[in-house]
Order: C-alpha cells, then structure tokens, then sequence
C-alpha cells in the first residue's frame, strides 16, 4: 500500500524541509491543496529538493482555471519533477466557482470530462508536436503556434479526480488515471458506491481495474497516550460533524441508516449556538467514529488499516486534524509500505503501467 503524505507549511524553507522529511521517511508521495494558498507554487520548491517522492495536487480546482491554463503549469511541474507529477483535480460547488472564482458552472460531470479531454488533447498537441483541434461543448482550443508550444515531455502527468457522488466518480474512472476519495468516505461507501461507479466508468473507456488508483483519504485516530488520543478523538468526532452536516454528503449517511443524524447535524450548524461545533461533535458517537476513522494506537494503525483496505486501494493518505509529532507515524507509513499485495494490485502499480509508481 502506497502512503502518502499531505502539505501542512506555507514557508519555503518549511516546504521544502518537509518535502525532504516525507522522502527520507519513506513516503511514496507529497500533496499539496488548494485552500487559502496555490497549490502549484510550493511543489516547484519540492520537485528542486528531492529525487524519488511522487509530487502533486489534492486537489486544484479546475474550474477556476481553463484547461489551457492548467495544462501549462502541469506540463512544466511533470518537466520540473522529471516525471513524478500527479495531476489531482476537483470540481468544486457552484458558490465558489461562481462567485469566488467568477467563472461558469454547469452540468458539473460532463462538463469535467470535458475539462480533462482537452488537457490530454493539448498534451498531445505539444507531446506529438501537431495540431491542435478541440471542439467541444464547454472548451474549444483550436490555435496553437510554435512561439507559444513547450518543448515536449516524454510522459504526461496521470490525472487524479476528486469525486463523491456517483456521476463525478463514473467520470474518473472513464476519463481519469485514478480517484481521489473524500474523507468523508466509509468503507462500506467505498464498496458499495465508489468502486462500482468507477467500473463503470472504466467499462465506458475500455479499460480495466490495472489501469486505474484509488487514493483514500482517511480518518486516524491515534496518539502516544491517552491524553493524546482524547485530543484526537475529539478532533475527529468534531470534523466528521462538520462533513456530516453538508447535504452534499448526505448519501454517505443514509448508506448507513444515519438520515436522522445528518438532519441534526445540518439544524445545528445553521443555528446561532456558540458551542455548536462542540455540540455537533458530541453527536457522532463511538458506532460513527469507528466507521469513519480507524481508532487505534500507533503499533495498531498499519494492521488495522490493512484489514479494513487490502485490495480495495492503492494509496492512503492519513486524515488526523489535530496535532502530532512526525515520527509518530514514520512506524506506520513503514508496516504499510510492507504490507504484501495481491497480484492484481502489484500489476497495477508497476513501473510500466499507465499510473507511474513512485
């Protein structure tokens, strides 16, 4: 199992430190996000810093950028990182990409199928040196001179999309490389919703399992005592309540019979209660956190996620909201990287597959 580490520093020297630490801690790779800051710029700094680590976005926003935008700077970040770029993409909510951005939204699904068409067409049209022509429903791209052509790049960057719902997840596994799950995903969503929708996506583009990485992002809930693990605990009860809230992750709930817990939790937020998220954590009990999260101490983290995971991922990024010491899961990341994988897995991340392995 591929482990991956996620970007918490803003400074460069930081990022770049932390970079290095994810590398020499034997992580397979480095994420940055997009939130209150570029989630392309602190990669350039790592990709300069280190030689084997997998750098890339969890996620950038796509459409807040156009594809021609886009594919620029992930063609220069794959030439950067002499191909260890992993393009992760998200979609973002209509609010945001509207009112923040200033930019369209409709038809979300098709429109980033779409979105990532043209980013391979615009490769290709660099890569192979021809052309350029695409013409779609959201996105023409139809001029491209030499003055403005980078020079090739001897591998394209594998595309990761963020999805949820089963059409955005239908979508990864037809025009993606891999998946990159929300936190607010259960394994039993994970079976049940995700992979069958991804199936069918990779049915629509004639591709099979080997072709395709589901990345999980899940909840840990560890500590080196006791007072550690209440501080995590509480962490996590409070970031589920938050997720659990949106109606938007409605779905994951009702899965599991849990209507009634999202509607209180939706009430709560929207109330004027200033304990409300203290209130809302108290709601997810020990049966919610323990579906959610893995609850365990460090030399129980890698069995336990082992046996909740084997053979249904390919990667896991840890999810702990709440503060840690580094080496608290250097032990982990190790025993998880050990871990024996089936041969179905082992061909999909071989170094001649389409998903290039770290």
């Amino acid at each position: 199992m591929l482990v991956d580490g996620r970007l918490s520093a803003i400074d460069p020297p930081e990022i770049v430190g932390a970079a290095q630490e994810h590398e020499c801690a034997g992580y397979s790779g480095f994420f940055s996000s997009e939130s209150a800051n570029d989630p392309f710029l602190p990669l350039a700094l790592a990709a300069a810093s280190t030689e084997r680590i997998q750098l890339g976005t969890a996620v950038a926003i796509a459409f807040a950028r156009s594809p021609m935008q886009l594919a620029y700077t992930a063609h220069e970040l794959q030439s950067y990182t002499g191909g260890r770029f992993v393009l992760g993409l998200g979609s973002q909510v209509k609010a945001h990409i509207r009112r923040r951005f200033s930019m369209p939204w409709s038809e979300p699904a098709n429109r980033m199928r779409e979105y990532i068409a043209a980013l391979q067409a615009i490769w290709a049209s660099w890569d192979n040196q021809q052309d350029l022509h695409f013409d779609g429903k959201f996105y023409q791209h139809t001029l491209m001179t030499s003055f403005f052509c980078p020079r090739p790049n001897s591998t394209r960057p594998p595309i990761y999309l963020a999805a949820v719902g089963e059409q955005m997840t239908q979508v990864a596994g037809e025009a993606a490389d891999g998946i990159l799950t929300h936190g607010f995903t259960t394994p039993r969503y994970l079976r049940e919703v995700t992979l069958p929708a991804v199936e069918a996506g990779l049915a629509k583009s004639s591709r099979g399992r080997d072709e395709f990485a589901i990345s999980y992002l899940g909840f840990v809930v560890t500590g080196a005592n006791e007072d550690e693990m209440h501080t995590a605990r509480k962490a996590v009860r409070q970031r589920i309540a938050f997720y659990g809230s949106t109606p938007a992750y409605a779905s994951v709930l009702a899965l599991h019979g849990w209507e009634g817990l999202q509607s209180e939790l939706h009430t709560l937020s929207r109330s004027e209660r200033a304990d409300k998220w203290e209130a809302m954590g108290a709601l997810i009990d020990d049966e919610v956190l323990e579906t959610f999260a893995v609850v365990a101490e460090p030399d129980a983290v890698a069995a336990e996620l082992a046996r909740r995971f084997d053979g249904l991922i390919d990667r896991f990024s840890f999810y702990a909201p709440y503060p840690t010491q580094f080496d608290l899961w250097t032990p982990i990341v190790t025993e998880l990287q050990s871990v024996s994988i089936s041969s179905h897995q082992r061909s999909r991340l071989a170094p001649d597959a389409r998903i290039p392995m770290a």
